[in-house]
């Protein structure tokens, strides 16, 4: 398993389809992964400090752990069949619960956790992006973030999500 962090959640144009994007917390790969609406929205609103009103699904579960008396550890991208990417919560006590990825990173930023995704899936379905002007990253400011979404948007308007599959 690769550590992994949420770079952020973007629309894919011209299809207005919802991705988040990981990149290795130590390296160069990065793993976009196709999402509904509503839990792009789940993801954005904890990335940008948001708090709803009334708790969204994601906040409640987060408190039926807790009030169970539980905490979720970390959480793994753990596989990926025809685009679909699969996750699992993983508990205190070593329990796990299989998970949608979306519903498992929104889970993740909210508790915080770490993020892993295992080895093959990023063999699989990681992209690496050099920086482009061949300057060093600087440890994962703003301008870096945006420039790797520049970067990984040229690098989307020439794929498809079938483009994934195995």
């Amino acid at each position: 398993m690769i550590e992994v962090e949420v770079v952020g959640v973007r629309i894919e144009l011209p299809s207005n389809q919802p991705l988040v994007l990981l990149r290795e917390s130590a390296g160069e790969r990065h793993l976009p992964i196709w999402i509904g609406a509503p839990e792009a929205s789940a993801i954005a609103f904890v990335q940008q400090g948001i708090v709803p009103p009334r708790p969204m699904t994601h906040d409640l579960l987060v408190d039926v752990v807790a009030a169970a008396g539980k905490r979720i550890t970390e959480v793994r991208i753990t596989s990926v069949e025809d685009t679909v990417y699969h996750a699992e919560l993983v508990f205190d006590d070593g329990v796990t619960v299989g998970s949608r990825a979306s519903d498992a990173l929104a889970v993740a930023l909210r508790v915080p956790c770490p993020i892993f995704c295992a080895d093959e899936v990023l063999a699989v379905a990681g992209v690496e992006i050099a920086e482009a002007d061949g300057e060093p990253e600087d440890g994962g400011t703003e301008e870096t973030a945006e420039k790797e979404v520049l970067q990984f948007r040229e690098f989307l308007a020439d794929v498809e999500p079938e483009d994934f599959e195995r």
